[in-house]
């Protein structure tokens, strides 16, 4: 790991970083539960398990201080109605934040808060987003063709709680209506279990 200032080249011709330390990658068979129509997931899985989205990114001490910066690239395509996107995750220190800056491709970033607050952005290059401590996020495909590629950077302690999304789900859905992305409720969202008058959050 470098203890030295240090610069690496973004290669956009691949849609990958020319340097990097770790390679993740996300397929159709890791987003079990995630998207609304499950036979149309099922479906899907059947005839192989797609690509969904992949990461990118340098390692740095996970301590506060320091900061994890990467590329992200999410695929074009769909389950059912609903556009490819990322697993979305609070992070572990929930007052921690993070910025994107999109360098190629269209879409939203689905964001919630704990608190029961909810934001969609665009995301197109160009456009910086900053998400503030507190709100989960997910980044959503929905270009027809082309990857969605964003630059991040967030602090090194923030750490990643995909649990809680896993179990509870996001609170809307981006889905296509009459070929354009349209967001709406999600019916299988599950609200934080009420335990003696107080809300248990879990974060």
């Amino acid at each position: 790991m470098r203890n030295r200032p240090f610069s690496y080249r973004i290669t956009l011709e691949a849609d990958a970083m020319a340097e990097f330390d770790q390679h993740v990658v996300r397929r159709l068979s890791s987003m079990k539960g995630q998207f609304l129509d499950e036979q149309a997931y099922s479906a899907m899985l059947a005839q192989g398990d797609p690509l969904l989205y992949e990461v990118y990114y340098v390692e740095r001490p996970e301590i506060a201080g320091e900061l994890i910066t990467g590329l992200s690239i999410v695929h074009a395509g769909k389950v059912g109605d609903e556009y490819f996107m990322t697993k979305g995750h609070f992070h572990a220190v929930l007052e921690t934040a993070e910025i994107y800056y999109t360098l190629r491709g269209e879409g939203l970033m689905l964001m919630e808060s704990p608190e029961g607050d909810w934001a969609a952005e665009e995301l197109r290059p160009g456009r910086v987003l900053y998400i503030p401590p507190r709100w989960a996020h997910r980044s959503i495909n929905t270009a027809s063709q082309q990857d969605l590629v964003t630059f991040f950077v967030y602090p090194g302690h923030a750490g990643h709680d995909y649990g809680t999304i896993e179990q509870r789900g996001f609170r809307k859905l981006v889905i296509e209506h009459d070929g354009r992305p349209s967001i709406c409720d999600n019916p299988r969202w599950r609200p934080p279990e009420v335990k003696t008058g107080s809300v248990a959050r879990g974060w």
